[in-house]
């Protein structure tokens, strides 16, 4: 791949002395990307695959922890001074627990996307140019202090002019606008990072268990709809449309017609941030209770919606509240209304229909502590290897299950930490091998649930995830269990008037023999088909009895009345089926 900015040498002697400039600095920045990761793939080349050859493995093992360590470290400040989307593959890192050890993960877990702003001036200036006005037209004023400064935008305070807020109906404004210039990094970041996930994928170790070019193509088209704000305003009407029955989820209102693919105007929905436990409890509104909703929210949309919102951390959900108690009482008996409030709509992932259900199948299974289950929807889902021995997964994830089942994380950290010692010991050989790999499209499942147990663990430290997660897999198992009645109700009803019209068929094939040109008359033959189809209507009864009666009795659980009336039902065929045994026999 050619370098960024290396144009043809014929149109090079007319190209302006600042695109000039601003080929050589992405130039550079493509270089410095390369040669980092070139570096650290060389150390651990060296240490993963040569060492080892050299019967120094040992070497390896004792210093890998603290050189993974060291390469952490250094990506952060790496990132940091960078910017662009190297901030953005630090904390895809950073919950990447399946693929990176803990001492990576655990180093960039707190790399926050927050770089130093552009002066305003840029901003505006940028701003104008996208919705060809003057701000003043739009806003009666803006904050020149950013809101918030990320790698790829920065979002300011405003308040709309009278005539635009009387048709918003609100005042209160975010104007978000690109960096100038973004697109340009985003370009080359991506250019380099397409060529490291080549280099990774002659890497044995890491292909076996991902596909590194079809992973930083995920991440691509990520962040190629992040920076286009058309986009995420149509994401952010998609998910209001999602929710429009529920009240507890609010999103806020797009300015259409003062929105570009550069700068994104909407209402300004400021409230408490949810993991602010301090001011959620000065509300009146429990934490718990807010890590509660909050899982509730994101498993419905990982699991039924299949529409989520990928970047759920604490700075992108505000809890909003809808009633202040009265200010002559200080401690209200009762909580104020209040609601989750997302924005950030950049980032959004979908779930196909398939692979929903295969999720919805291993959320049951894990719920139901059913190792088997779990092992099954694993393979279902396409995250384990084809080489993974399912028989001994099944066997850890059983008494996985049996000891630790059920246990928060607050649990987990109080457990002895020679049980965990124990278990490894006792499946060393599934753990050293970790027979699992990455399907495409859970780049970003992973980040919501994994973003999703942080700000849940920061409302509440000894917060329980199953306690979410076992309501929604109860209603699941319900919605399946009515889903496999329908289906044999259904597959039962079919059954019985395929059998009722059974006979009439025969009947009309008997009555085409009689009228054509043959005249062979058989009454054995006549008196055997008669027999025949007494036995016929005999199965078919056999069948409607049985049908009837364990549509019945799988019915009657969950609705008394109709199980009721079909165990009844089945009383007629089975009189039926005696009474043609009865002529039979006679």
């Amino acid at each position: 791949m050619a370098e960024p900015g290396v144009g043809s040498s014929g149109g090079a002697a007319t190209v302006r002395a600042d695109e000039l400039a601003s080929a050589d600095i992405d130039r550079v920045r493509y270089r410095r990307i390369l040669r980092f990761a070139a570096h650290y793939l060389a150390i651990n080349w060296w240490y993963e695959l040569a060492l080892p050859r050299l019967g120094l493995a040992r070497v390896a093992e004792r210093t890998r922890a603290r050189r993974m360590q060291t390469f952490a470290r250094a990506f952060h400040g790496f990132a940091i001074d960078l910017g662009g989307l190297m901030i953005k593959v630090g904390q895809f890192m950073s919950s990447r627990l399946d693929v990176l050890p803990p001492e990576v993960t655990a180093e960039l877990e707190g790399l926050q996307d927050e770089v130093p702003p552009e002066p305003f001036s840029d901003i505006a200036r940028l701003a104008e140019s996208e919705l060809r006005v003057p701000l003043a037209t739009v806003f009666a004023d803006v904050d020149p202090t950013p809101l918030a400064a990320a790698s790829l935008g920065q979002a300011h305070r405003a308040r709309l002019v009278a005539p635009l807020a009387s048709d918003a109906g609100f005042e209160r404004a975010v104007v978000k606008v690109q960096r100038p210039g973004i697109d340009g990094v985003v370009a080359v970041d991506l250019a380099a990072l397409r060529r490291v996930g080549r280099w990774l994928s002659h890497v044995r170790l890491v292909s076996r268990r991902v596909d590194m070019p079809a992973l930083v193509e995920e991440f691509a088209t990520t962040s190629l709809e992040e920076i286009d704000y058309l986009h995420e305003a149509a994401n952010a009407e998609r998910f209001r449309e999602q929710f429009a029955d529920n009240t507890g989820v609010a999103v806020p209102d797009v300015i259409w017609e003062r929105t570009s693919r550069r700068v994104l105007t909407l209402q300004d929905v400021t409230a408490i941030k949810i993991t602010d436990v301090d001011a959620l409890r000065a509300a009146g509104i429990d934490p718990h209770e807010v890590a509660l909703r909050f899982a509730a929210v994101m498993f419905e949309q990982l699991f039924s919606h299949g529409f989520f919102h990928a970047d759920p951390h604490p700075g992108n959900v505000f809890v909003s509240v809808d009633s202040d108690p009265a200010p002559s009482d200080p401690s209200p008996s009762t909580a104020p209304d209040w609601r989750l409030t997302f924005i950030d709509f950049g980032m959004m992932g979908e779930v196909p229909p398939g692979t929903r259900g295969a999720l919805r199948s291993l959320l049951v299974a894990a719920a139901s502590r059913y190792g088997r289950g779990l092992v099954d929807a694993m393979g279902e889902v396409g995250v384990l290897l084809p080489s993974a021995d399912t028989a001994e997964l099944e066997r850890a994830m059983t008494q996985l299950f049996a000891r630790f089942g059920g246990m928060g994380f607050a649990e987990l950290r109080e457990v002895d930490p020679r049980e965990f010692r124990d278990f490894g010991h006792q499946f060393s050989d599934v753990i050293r091998t970790l027979p699992f790999q990455l399907p495409e499209n859970f780049l970003l499942i992973v980040r919501a649930i994994s973003l999703t147990s942080g700000v849940c663990s920061a409302l509440d430290p000894r917060f329980n995830l199953w306690d979410a997660v076992e309501p929604y897999a109860q209603q699941l198992i319900r919605e399946e269990r009515g889903g496999i009645v329908r289906e044999a109700a259904g597959r039962a009803l079919a059954l019985g008037q395929a059998l009722l019209r059974a006979p009439g068929r025969v009947d009309a094939i008997l009555d085409r023999v009689e009228r054509d040109e043959f005249e062979l008359r058989l009454p054995k033959l006549e008196r055997r088909v008669r027999r025949i189809e007494r036995a016929q209507r005999g199965i078919i009864a056999a069948v409607l009895f049985a049908a009837l009666a364990v549509v019945g009795v799988v019915l009657r659980p969950e609705l008394p009345g109709l199980g009721t009336t079909l165990l009844v039902a089945s009383v007629v065929p089975l009189a039926i089926g005696a009474a043609a045994l009865l002529r039979r026999g006679g």
